[in-house]
């Protein structure tokens, strides 16, 4: 597959774009800033510059046309909560828009864990701006057309990779703690080799369940 990824040079995406590129895939790693294309060619990723937070529609359409599936791993750090609406909200829907038009089949979501309308998050709460704008972006995907799946890690680390989690199950109570941007990023690999977790939320935590077998259980629920 050709993939690409929004927001090539994050945490999450430098990891995983070696993954894909090991698993075969093509893999175009956008990113905003051309003094990080060094860093992201060094995955195996083709650094492609791109400011998604700039471009209309139509741009994104071109820029996403080609491709079979598109990862979100953009953000805009926080901080400056009318860049958050601007990036994590506005340039996400246009994407999701964008990838339609341009006959993009699938689409993943890095979200996070209890990400919603219900996210109870206080408007006085400065991750007010990034819990309303992600809930606003899910919920445009959810109503879309894409092959969607959408990832809800919780709490990230930059401890080393387990390949073990926990994932909330339909009917269980399992609530937020922790997990390693490495194993996120080994996550993504896995769900973009799946065709049965379409229209899916995957919530999770490190766990003791290797991930192969968590979304196994995720997907016959």
């Amino acid at each position: 597959m050709r993939i690409a990824i929004i927001g090539g040079h994050g945490k999450v995406a430098l990891r995983l774009s070696p993954l894909l590129r090991e698993a075969g895939h093509e893999v175009d790693a956008i990113i905003r800033n051309p003094e990080h294309a060094e860093e992201v060619a060094s995955t195996g990723a083709l650094p492609v510059v791109a400011d998604v937070e700039q471009l209309d529609t139509d741009a994104l359409t071109d820029l996403l046309a080609g491709h079979d599936l598109v990862v979100w791993s953009a953000g805009a750090g926080g901080g400056d909560p009318e860049r958050t609406y601007a990036v994590d909200r506005d340039a996400a829907i246009r994407s999701m828009n964008a990838a339609t038009r341009a006959g993009v089949d699938r689409y993943v979501m890095v979200s996070y864990f209890g990400a919603g309308p219900d996210h109870g998050v206080p408007e006085d709460n400065s991750f007010f701006p990034y819990a309303d704008a992600k809930a606003a972006a899910d919920e445009h995907l959810r109503a879309s057309t894409l092959d969607w799946v959408i990832l809800g890690p919780s709490g990230l680390t930059l401890d080393p990779p387990t390949g073990r989690i926990e994932v909330a199950l339909p009917g269980t109570d399992v609530e937020g703690g922790q997990v390693s941007r490495d194993d996120v990023a080994r996550v993504a690999a896995a769900v973009v080799e799946r065709e049965d977790l379409h229209g899916r939320t995957v919530q999770f935590n490190n766990g003791d369940a290797p991930i192969d077998e968590a979304l196994d259980a995720l997907a016959r629920s």
